[in-house]
């Protein structure tokens, strides 16, 4: 399984990206999909995860201005009202339907948001 994710960008503070994240490959094997960051000094950490049937969870520090979904082979990660403290390298994943890891990653998108 190979995930390509894009849609990273620089963002004023309180404005908006849209990233997304492309599954290629044996796709049948992807179970869960999450989108992770890590800041600069910081670990990473899940930001956001879906699973196959749809269930939701979202850190604390972006409910209410963070969005997951998924279409197919696509997961996708709207950022709304974002802040300066999103600053970071985001990054797709998911499980593996048989290992129940976090076993695929995306390359990583740059998250800038200006104050």
């Amino acid at each position: 399984v190979q995930l390509q994710a894009s849609g990273g960008g620089l963002v004023q503070a309180g404005g908006s990206l849209r990233l997304s994240c492309a599954a290629s490959g044996s796709v049948f094997r992807v179970n869960n999909e999450g989108w992770y960051r890590e800041a600069p000094g910081k670990q990473r950490e899940l930001v956001a995860g879906i699973t196959s049937g749809g269930i939701t969870n979202y850190a604390d520090s972006v409910k209410g201005r963070f969005t997951i979904s998924r279409d197919n082979a696509k997961v996708y990660l709207q950022m709304n009202s974002l802040k300066p403290e999103d600053t970071a390298v985001y990054y797709c994943a998911a499980t593996d339907r048989f290992t129940t890891s976090w076993d695929y990653w995306g390359q990583g998108t740059q998250v800038t948001v200006s104050s």
